[in-house]
């Protein structure tokens, strides 16, 4: 076995592990407490979700279960939760109105053939080329999101909903210096519902959100024609609902890893999203992909960190929607808003928006967080953001690097020599051409690039295009200092531009 293969497994072996979970009952309570919550905090979501999917509130519950359960086992990021989301639903929500269930059903299919496809060849490894600051606009548009969707629940709302919010907040800000080894969420959840129930108080409810259903999931083949035609219908929408789902995925994954201080396999939980989508399209279900609030329920509410949290989520999900579905129904939505408000407060980087930090921050990273935020926000599309925002930090970047490149002249006697440092590519080496003194110069011309590099066409382009400028001025031109690279690229492309 090589040692890549070894460092990899040591780098990627989760920690705690399930076997040492198993073996704590204060870690097991945690772990399967946790995923009680989210399997709670599941429920209201995958009806809502449905309902912007056009389809009944099932497909997002059966969903849910089914990518919970299949990505405990799959994943490459413990304790992180895959269900029903509302990014992968507005992507894929136009299908059902339009073609029917049956080509809805086949277009989550062959979104999750793509996501294998895609993990299969790497797309993961794209995931270095966002920044910092895109992350945190990530995080804080996601705050922001998951804040603003409870609104609907808050406005126009009974005016017992205000109190018995205040009373779930409440409640989560206390537990933790009582006690953490019952999740507070958990706690706040019952004491709630207790309120409620003890006093008769006529407030939404999960029942009033959709009809749960009351039986098992069943074997859904789509019926449609295995034609080039119905490839072209479905396509698009399923190429877009494995973008997005990946990149949030995959994000998701980043922000725990951060939290965890632990490391994720991106390629493994790429391919396992897509089979997961595939299990679930199979089963009747919408697709979807990680979900950051309840996966932030469960990590950084609740201190879930194995696969066992997960598994008890999908589980919990499905025993509390088919056998305990007229408990739950009575479950206030005060209860479940209070939840996700404390997580959109936990999941804000108030750091990031401190006065001294934005003194201290260069503009431009400030700049590229707040445009990922906002384009977040305008879209209503995590994906959009990140893309949005590592647009942003790229031509800032660009821009910011095609200054580093000088050009220094100095004269002895018949020889001029120009001196350039710095990287030459396409955004540098465009305005090297306007550099050179041409009429002026001697005779003999030496351009020294023992400070610099060749990285592109576009540089060796101009580099032709000055020695012709001196040639037709009757001058010789000399280029020295090129390193190997350098010189094989030049090599190559010279004189291929005519």
């Amino acid at each position: 076995m090589s040692a890549t293969a070894v460092d990899d497994r040591a780098r990627y072996r989760a920690n705690p592990t399930v076997l040492q979970a198993l073996k704590s009952p204060r870690m097991l309570t945690r772990e399967v407490l946790a995923g009680l919550v989210v399997g709670l905090a599941l429920i209201p979501e995958a009806i809502a979700f449905s309902v912007i999917a056009g389809v009944d509130p099932k497909v997002g519950l059966f969903s849910s279960f089914i990518m919970a359960v299949s990505i405990a086992f799959l994943g490459g990021r413990p304790a992180m939760v895959t269900a029903a989301t509302g990014a992968v639903a507005l992507v894929i929500a136009p299908v059902a109105p339009a073609y029917g269930m049956d080509y809805f059903i086949a277009t989550v299919i062959l979104a999750g053939i793509f996501q294998v496809l895609l993990g299969v060849l790497g797309v993961a490894k794209l995931m270095r080329f966002i920044p910092r600051s895109v992350m945190v606009g990530f995080v804080n548009a996601l705050a922001i999101f998951v804040f603003s969707s409870q609104f609907p629940q808050l406005i126009d709302a009974p005016w017992m909903v205000y109190p018995l919010v205040a009373l779930g907040i409440v409640v989560m800000i206390a537990m933790p210096k009582i006690t953490t080894i019952v999740p507070a969420p958990l706690v706040s959840v019952i004491i709630v519902t207790a309120v409620v129930m003890a006093f008769a108080i006529t407030v939404p409810t999960v029942g009033d959100q959709g009809e749960l259903p009351k039986s098992l999931p069943e074997l859904f083949i789509p019926n449609v024609p295995l034609t080039w035609e119905t490839f072209t219908i479905i396509a698009p929408f399923a190429l877009g609902v494995a973008l997005v789902g990946l990149m949030e995925s995959l994000l998701t994954a980043k922000l725990v890893d951060e939290i965890t201080d632990t490391h994720s396999n991106k390629t493994r939980e790429s391919w396992a999203q897509g089979v997961a989508n595939m299990l679930s399209g199979i089963f009747g279900g919408m697709g979807g992909c990680a979900v950051i609030g309840q996966t932030m329920i469960g990590v950084k509410a609740s201190g879930a960190r194995t696969r066992i949290s997960t598994f008890c989520a999908g589980i919990f999900l499905f025993l509390l929607v088919v056998v305990f579905g007229d408990f739950v129904s009575t479950i206030p939505m005060a209860a479940l808003v209070a939840v996700m408000i404390m997580v959109a407060i936990g999941a804000f980087d108030w750091h990031s928006v401190k006065p001294s930090t934005l003194k201290r921050m260069p503009k431009s990273e400030t700049f590229v967080m707040i445009a990922t935020v906002v384009l977040v926000l305008l879209t209503h599309n995590l994906a959009v953001g990140v893309v949005g925002g590592v647009l942003v930090a790229s031509v800032l970047f660009v821009r910011r690097v095609a200054h580093f490149v000088s050009v220094t002249r100095s004269v002895d006697g018949d020889v001029v020599t120009y001196t350039v440092t710095g990287e030459l590519f396409f955004a540098s080496s465009n305005d090297l051409t306007t550099l050179f003194s041409y009429p002026e110069d001697p005779d003999r011309v030496v351009i020294d690039l023992s400070g610099s590099h060749i990285w592109d066409a576009s540089t060796v382009a101009a580099l032709d295009a000055i020695e012709t400028k001196y040639t037709a001025l009757g001058k010789t031109v000399e280029i020295v200092g090129m390193n190997d690279s350098s010189q094989r690229m030049r090599g190559r492309l010279t004189g291929g531009f005519e």
